[in-house]
C-alpha cells in the first residue's frame, strides 16, 4: 500500500486553528503536473487519514506516493496530483476501505497544470495554467475538478433516468395503470430527490470552497476555473432535468389516479342506475 510521506512541516488534525499553514509547504512538484480525479463512490470516511498527518484539513490533502499530493473529499471523490500510474493503484487500494457505497465505474477525468509563462492564470482544452504550483493553488483546482466529475457522474445517471422513465411513462398515458409501472415511477423520483441531495447536501456544487476564506487572492483563478467548467450552468441545467422528472412523474401519476377515480365514480352511477331500475321494476310488477 502506498505510504503517506509524513515531514515535520505536515499538518495533523491535532492543529486544526491554522487552516492555512500549509501555505507555505514546498511541494517538490515540478511542470507539468499530470492530475487525475476519480469518483470513486457516495461517501470517502476520511476520519483515520484527517487524524494522521497532512497538508491541509478542508479539504484534506495529503502527501501521496514519492512526490505526489492527493486531495480527497467526504463526499466520495479525490484528486491526484503527480500520482504515476502504479503510485496511484497502489494509492487508490489503500482508500478502499475507506469508500462508502463504491461505483461500478467511477467517472473520471484529467487535466495537466503548466506555470503560466506570462503569469496569467487560464484554462483551457484541459490544460491549467498556473503561476506557481502552491497547495493553495492545488487545492482550487481539486475543488473544480471535483466537482466538475460529480456532475458528469449525475448527468449520465440522468440520462439514465429518462431513458427508463420515458416507456413507464407512455404506458401509464395511454391508460395501461399496472401497479407495477406506476411503482417503478415513484422508485424513480426517489432517486432523483436522492440525486438532488447529494449534489447539494454532500457535494455541496453551488457552494464555494473553503480555501478562498483563507487566500482570498485566488478568487480570480476560481473564477476562470469555475467558467471553463461550466460548473453553475451544468448544474442549473441538472436541476432543471430533476425538476422537469418530478413534475412529469407527478403529473402522470396524478392523471393515473384520476382514472381510477373516474372509473369508480362510473361503477358507482351504474349501481345507482340499477338500483333505480330495480325499484321501477318493482313498482311497475306491483302495480299490475
Amino acid at each position: 500500500m502506498t505510504s503517506i510521506i509524513s515531514s515535520s512541516q505536515d499538518r495533523s488534525a491535532d492543529d486544526p486553528s491554522d487552516p492555512s499553514a500549509g501555505k507555505s509547504l514546498p511541494l517538490e512538484l515540478k511542470a507539468p503536473v499530470e492530475v487525475r480525479v476519480l469518483f470513486l463512490g457516495e461517501r470517502l470516511d476520511l476520519r483515520d487519514l484527517a487524524a494522521g498527518p497532512h497538508l491541509w484539513a478542508r479539504p484534506l490533502a495529503v502527501r501521496a506516493g514519492q512526490e505526489g499530493v492527493a486531495v480527497l473529499f467526504r463526499y466520495g471523490a479525490v484528486v491526484l496530483f503527480a500520482l504515476p500510474p502504479v503510485e496511484e493503484a497502489s494509492f487508490l487500494k489503500s482508500l478502499a476501505p475507506m469508500i462508502q457505497g463504491r461505483f461500478a465505474k467511477p467517472e473520471t477525468d484529467e487535466a495537466r497544470l503548466l506555470l503560466a509563462q506570462e503569469g496569467e492564470e487560464r484554462a483551457g482544452n484541459d490544460l491549467i495554467h498556473l503561476r506557481e504550483l502552491s497547495l493553495p493553488r492545488l487545492l482550487i483546482v481539486a475543488d473544480i475538478l471535483a466537482k466538475s466529475v460529480v456532475l458528469a457522474h449525475y448527468e449520465v445517471r440522468l440520462l439514465e433516468r429518462f431513458d427508463r422513465l420515458e416507456p413507464i411513462a407512455s404506458q401509464l398515458r395511454h391508460g395501461v395503470t399496472r401497479g407495477r409501472a406506476a411503482k417503478e415511477l415513484l422508485g424513480h423520483v426517489g432517486d432523483t430527490l436522492l440525486m438532488q441531495q447529494r449534489m447539494v447536501g454532500r457535494a455541496e456544487v453551488s457552494d464555494r470552497p473553503e480555501t478562498l476564506w483563507e487566500c482570498p487572492e485566488l478568487e480570480t483563478l476560481f473564477q476562470r476555473l469555475q467558467d471553463e467548467y461550466e460548473l453553475t450552468e451544468r448544474h442549473r441545467a441538472l436541476d432543471r432535468k430533476l425538476e422537469l422528472i418530478q413534475e412529469t412523474a407527478k403529473t402522470v401519476l396524478d392523471l393515473s389516479n384520476f382514472r381510477r377515480s373516474l372509473r369508480v365514480e362510473w361503477y358507482i352511477v351504474f349501481l345507482i342506475v340499477v338500483e333505480i331500475l330495480l325499484t321501477l321494476y318493482e313498482l311497475f310488477v306491483r302495480g299490475h
